[in-house]
């Protein structure tokens, strides 16, 4: 058996900004290697033509690069399969973000580095930090470029060795200043644009940045793989607990300071959900702790827990956090020397990491404790308070007249069942109540002395005081599960309600007028309306049901969804366990509205852009294709004028202002009829027509035989548009000709049940299929040098075309070339016959 070669090692030099010396590293790397016996080759090293980088190449074995031949130009690339026969120790691959010429083996450099290495070769490459792909648009925000060629971040986290070449950005730009990097005609334009001082310190704090959290990960695998549970305080992270109570803000904000001292330490908020999944805080306080956090600079983490301490000191650890920030007990002192502190738990289980305890003005509004308010309704606490007085004398009675004697046994088990059944329908305090009457009645008929509240026997006291405890347990028990039953149907109802609510978001009915309506049918409301406060007072926003409120004094019950935005309902008071609902239902109302509003700002920015990389290709193309029609009309004018030219060369001329004039006409048509159809300006007039009207007039203008028509007399009339129908058809066909270069042009048309498809087959060179959207795009020329073009045709035609009902698309000719497709409607009496 064969064992496979083992996977070579990557590693990767990093630069700052491009001209740091990361090739220069890497070459002097080499030479080491070599120096100390590793068989080193040059798989591609660019030089840029740096007299330095050319020397430190010097004697270095350099394996020959691969030619490849794309549209006519010679191209050089790394030769993979020659470094793999050639099989070194380790190969030198400059540029690993390099897109490779089309015709190679892969489509990126990267693709041959992994090929590399799965030969078992180790290697070395570069790339600058701009060319990171999570970094791409930050990039571009600072330097104004884009970057083309990127590299996943993936790819270069995972190098088994990363080197930073960092330079001081002065430093930079006088190596560029010194001709250094780029050539001296290129010196000025770059230290005054992508070289700014700005600019290279912005990139070199992103290098920083990135590769410290590559190195803050390669700790945290270190420290996983060898299972270190305790903290090692490389970096600062603190750690805040919040609870959702009102205090969240002040410890967050406090946090913050504390990590603002430590310069570049970070901050965690935490939040434990309870595992049970009923005890749940204020989603509108979680909801603005968030909103902190991210505002702070730090991220928000919620985990599941039924032990709060101990889920906080997980969490911390986890992490690697150096301290955890909680907030002081809002606790009563008789529950806080009984039950602990949570804030005492977690520093007791922290071990290395520090506990930071802070106080806040909730302390002393300590939050009254509602053990005792039932959440039964006034009717069945009601019937519980008759039931433990009336039932536990009902049933001693009855036992008493039955006439048999040492019943006390006996009593105390059915009194005990009567307490358990006023716990089930009236909560604890009716049920202790009635565990009081049923001591007082097991003494005046069960116990001797009969007739009396006084106990003879020793043993008989015992048992009734047990009894009492009995009962009041067993009450308390049964009011507590009650209690938890009703949370957890509550929980239940609250559960599904949002998870209706987040679907019916997450499908796309993310409107406010679901949003409205699912709130009425949710809490039984006769109306509910979404009101939009302005200058001129409360609107309407939406609303479901008759007799909307107009105003939020107008309904029943209202809730704030933002500044400017109530919801308002008519119908049943809602309890007081439906308002976090109802709160949830506004937090909601109010992110869809806010992603409306980015919506409409992303369309209005789109619409912006379009506009401006209309306008900007329109310039671009003005000031070269008018121009060249404009210089020849010029041209030949002036050697009019000047006289001296014989007959021939005066009809030449002639001609040449004739041509320039008609080429000049169709660019102004065209530029016209794009804004017109940009502005919704043209209004087509249609009227039943035959083809045999437009095409022969759309085709002339062509050489003989450049052109042949072939539709049939049989063809139906079609709906349009006679005049722009033309425009339509003479576009393509002039395309068309273009690009078939002598061969000929065919229009043919074919008849469909609803329409009639005039189609235009060229041989030319066809358009890929992932281009041909693009084709339709205005001053789009698709690699198209032929003069006299704006890349406008297309654009215009399909405009045309979408104008008078119609629709074109391009499909592939069979032997090569393109066919466009023209779907005329055909008049409405022959679709129907």
């Amino acid at each position: 058996m064969v064992d496979e070669p083992r996977r070579g090692r990557l590693t990767v030099y990093l630069g700052a900004a491009p001209g740091v010396g990361k090739t220069y590293a890497m070459l002097g790397e080499a030479r080491r290697r070599r120096d100390r016996g590793t068989d080193v080759v040059v798989g591609y090293v660019e030089t840029h033509g740096r007299t330095h980088t050319e020397g430190m190449v010097g004697d270095l074995e350099v394996v020959p690069r691969r030619e490849v031949t794309y549209r006519g130009s010679t191209f050089t690339e790394m030769d993979t399969d020659a470094v793999i026969a050639r099989a070194p120790a380790v190969v030198l691959v400059d540029e690993l973000a390099h897109t490779n010429v089309p015709g190679s083996r892969h489509a990126k450099r990267v693709q041959d580095i992994e090929q590399i290495r799965a030969a078992g070769i180790s290697v070395i490459t570069t790339v600058n930090i701009q060319h990171l792909e999570s970094l791409n648009d930050e990039v571009a925000r600072i330097t104004g470029v884009r970057q083309q060629e990127t590299v996943p971040d993936e790819v270069v986290r995972t190098a088994d060795s990363i080197q930073l070449v960092d330079m001081d950005p002065d430093a930079l730009r006088r190596r560029m200043a010194h001709g250094n990097i780029y050539a001296a005609d290129n010196v000025d334009a770059s230290l005054t644009s992508y070289f700014r001082v700005g600019n290279l310190t912005a990139l070199r704090e992103l290098a920083l940045l990135w590769l410290a959290d590559r190195v803050d990960d390669a700790l945290g695998d270190y420290r996983r793989a060898h299972r270190i549970q305790e903290t090692w305080p490389a970096k600062e992270r603190i750690v805040v607990a919040v609870t959702g109570g009102a205090e969240s803000e002040t410890l967050l904000r406090r946090g913050a300071r504390l990590a603002q001292r430590a310069a570049g330490a970070d901050l965690l908020a935490v939040h434990v959900v309870a595992s049970d999944g009923l005890r749940s805080p204020d989603d509108r306080r979680l909801g603005r702790a968030q909103e902190l956090v991210a505002a702070l600079g730090g991220t928000f983490h919620s985990v599941v827990g039924e032990d709060v301490p101990a889920a906080v000191v997980d969490f911390a650890s986890g992490a690697n956090a150096t301290m955890v920030v909680v907030g002081v007990s809002r606790h009563g002192r008789l529950r806080r020397l009984v039950a602990g502190t949570t804030g005492d738990r977690i520093a007791s289980l922290a071990g290395a990491i520090d506990v930071h305890l802070v106080t806040h003005d909730q302390v002393a509004r300590a939050a009254r404790s509602r053990s005792f308010l039932s959440p039964l309704s006034r009717a069945r606490q009601l019937v519980g308070w008759v039931l433990a007085v009336a039932l536990p004398v009902v049933m001693a009675l009855a036992l008493d007249r039955s006439g048999e004697t040492d019943q006390l046994a006996v009593a105390e088990l059915l009194l005990l069942a009567c307490t358990v059944v006023v716990a089930l329908v009236g909560g604890l305090l009716p049920a202790l109540l009635a565990a009081v009457v049923s001591f007082m009645t097991l003494n005046y008929y069960f116990a001797p002395p009969l007739g009396r509240l006084t106990i003879a026997q020793g043993s008989d006291v015992v048992a009734l005081l047990v009894y009492v405890a009995v009962a009041a347990g067993v009450a308390t028990v049964v009011d507590r599960a009650s209690r938890r039953g009703t949370e957890a149907a509550r929980a239940r109802a609250e559960a599904a309600t949002m998870s209706a609510l987040s679907r019916s978001v997450l499908t796309g009915q993310d409107t406010a007028d679901a949003i409205v309506a699912r709130v009425r049918e949710t809490f039984g409301q006769q109306s509910v309306s979404l009101l939009d406060r302005s200058a001129s007072g409360w609107s309407v926003l939406t609303s479901s049901g008759p007799d909307h409120a107009c105003a939020p004094d107008q309904g029943d019950t209202q809730v704030r969804v933002d500044d400017d935005h109530v919801l308002c309902l008519r119908g049943e008071p809602l309890r007081a366990s439906d308002q976090r609902v109802l709160e949830a239902f506004a937090l909601q109302t109010s992110l869809v509205l806010e992603y409306r509003r980015l919506r409409e700002r992303e369309e209005h920015a789109a619409t912006l852009e379009s506009a401006e990389s209309t306008r900007t290709a329109l310039l671009r193309a003005v000031s070269h294709d008018l121009r060249t029609p404009l210089a020849t009309m010029r041209t030949a004018v002036d050697g009019l004028v000047s006289g001296g030219l014989d007959a021939a060369d005066r009809q030449t001329l002639l001609d040449a202002v004739d041509g320039s004039t008609d080429q000049l006409e169709r660019l102004i048509d065209n530029l016209l009829d794009l804004s017109r159809l940009q502005t919704g300006l043209l209004h087509p007039v249609l009227r039943p027509l035959s083809l045999e009207e437009v095409l022969p007039i759309a085709v002339t203008g062509h050489p003989a035989g450049a052109v042949s028509l072939d539709v049939a007399e049989s063809v139906p009339l079609v709906l349009t548009d006679p005049g722009l129908l033309e425009r339509v058809v003479a576009n393509l066909v002039g395309n068309a000709v273009r690009v078939s270069e002598g061969a000929p042009v065919r229009v043919l048309a074919h008849v469909l049940p609803g329409s009639v498809e005039v189609m235009v087959v060229d041989r030319g060179p066809g358009v890929p299929p992932d281009q041909r959207d693009r084709m339709f795009e205005p001053f789009q020329r698709l690699g198209d040098s032929s003069p006299g073009g704006l890349g406008l045709g297309l654009a215009v035609a399909r405009g045309l075309a979408e104008a008078v009902g119609g629709t074109l698309s391009a499909e592939d000719t069979p032997g090569g070339g393109l066919t466009m497709v023209l779907s005329v409607p055909r008049a409405p009496e022959e679709a129907d016959a």
